[in-house]
């Protein structure tokens, strides 16, 4: 029997008309990294230019989830190891990645149970078919690790509804499979249960029209939203043209509602996040309103790649993955300690590396 640590890290196969790839690496809940993508792009290839398969589905291997994000140990040691080329070679590959997964020309059907988190999004949420379960918890977790939310994320976002994007976007906390549905980044809600089922009918589907039908046989009705329950204070809450102003609402929010569960997690988690990274993310969300998908990747590369020469990612990957001590030291330290000057700065071009080229 072959060694489990020899299997590949992508797993492929054709079932009837359905092209499956397994992102398999479940002990580290199918982290993304190069050589991943790489295989990934060849399988797409080869099911593009493959007349019998009519339509792909995406699926995490393991019980975990389809992708708890990037692979960043590989950007710790990029960030401090002095090659930095790494880390913005990953973020090229990964982007360029993310761009092509939306102009797909067949039905990319993603299977977003468990942790889909960051990179998971990014290889998830431009598919055609989004299906969430009662096991999704789905995020962008970026500011928890010091830097802003990217792989296109803040795009999607900026059209989630009301306020629910800039929530999502500064406190970076993980949402369910109704939240996901409630802000556009995922369209059926079917149980766990169902989706070896729903794969299997997949296989006999000719007609790449009736893909959404057939996954529609499957659908329930999702569990209440907390999102959609809680729009009233958040859109009034993170209105605000700063993350200071919402952090104060927030906590005026908190002492008004002492049993308000959601608000007091998103001032935990203002109040724990990178500062820099925060700042970031708002005035990134703020671009991405009137961006393309393309554009806001493009932007991504810049805001990653300058992040890669700043304090706060390495520092950020330090303390939440390497030595798992919770305790980042930011620089700065507090909001107003950033100024508007150091986040522009990361949406200039990295220094030292062509920005990212996408076809429009």
């Amino acid at each position: 029997m072959a060694d489990k640590q020899q299997e590949p890290s992508v797993l492929t196969e054709i079932r009837g008309h359905l092209g499956v790839i397994t992102l398999n690496r479940p002990r580290a809940v199918n982290a993304l990294n190069v050589e991943m993508i790489q295989l990934i792009n060849k399988a797409l290839d080869d099911f593009e230019h493959d007349a019998n398969v009519k339509s792909v589905a995406v699926v995490g291997a393991g019980d975990r989830g389809l992708c708890s994000g990037g692979d960043v140990v590989a950007l710790y040691k990029a960030a401090t190891g002095g090659d930095r080329s790494q880390g913005t070679d990953f973020f090229r590959h990964e982007y360029d990645f993310d761009y092509r997964i939306s102009r797909y020309p067949k039905p990319y059907v993603a299977i977003m149970n468990g942790l889909v988190l960051g990179g998971g999004i990014g290889l998830s949420v431009p598919g055609s078919h989004r299906i969430v379960t009662e096991s999704t918890r789905t995020g962008m977790p970026e500011t928890g690790i010091g830097f802003s939310p990217d792989v296109g994320g803040l795009n999607y976002l900026s059209k989630a509804p009301g306020q629910a994007g800039r929530h999502m976007a500064l406190t970076g906390l993980h949402i369910d499979g109704a939240d996901a549905v409630h802000a556009g980044l995922a369209d059926f809600y079917v149980p766990d249960a169902a989706i070896e089922d729903l794969l299997r009918s997949l296989e006999s589907v000719e007609n790449p029209g009736a893909v959404a039908t057939t996954i529609q046989d499957f659908v329930v009705e999702p569990s209440r939203s907390e999102l959609e329950e809680a729009a009233s204070w958040i859109d009034e809450d993170y209105a605000a043209d700063s993350v200071e102003e919402i952090l104060q609402n927030l906590e005026a929010r908190v002492e008004k509602e002492p049993d308000n569960v959601l608000a007091s997690k998103a001032l935990k988690a203002l109040r724990r996040n990178s500062p820099t990274g925060m700042k970031t993310a708002l005035e990134g969300l703020h671009r991405a309103k009137d961006q393309s998908l393309a554009e806001t990747l493009v932007q991504d590369f810049r805001t990653s790649g300058n992040a890669l020469l700043a304090h706060d990612m390495a520092e950020g990957i330090r303390a939440q993955v390497i030595d798992k001590d919770r305790n980042p030291l930011w620089q700065p330290q507090t909001l107003e300690e950033v100024s508007r000057e150091t986040v522009l700065g990361f949406f200039e071009p990295v220094p030292g590396y062509e920005d990212l080229q996408l076809p429009e």
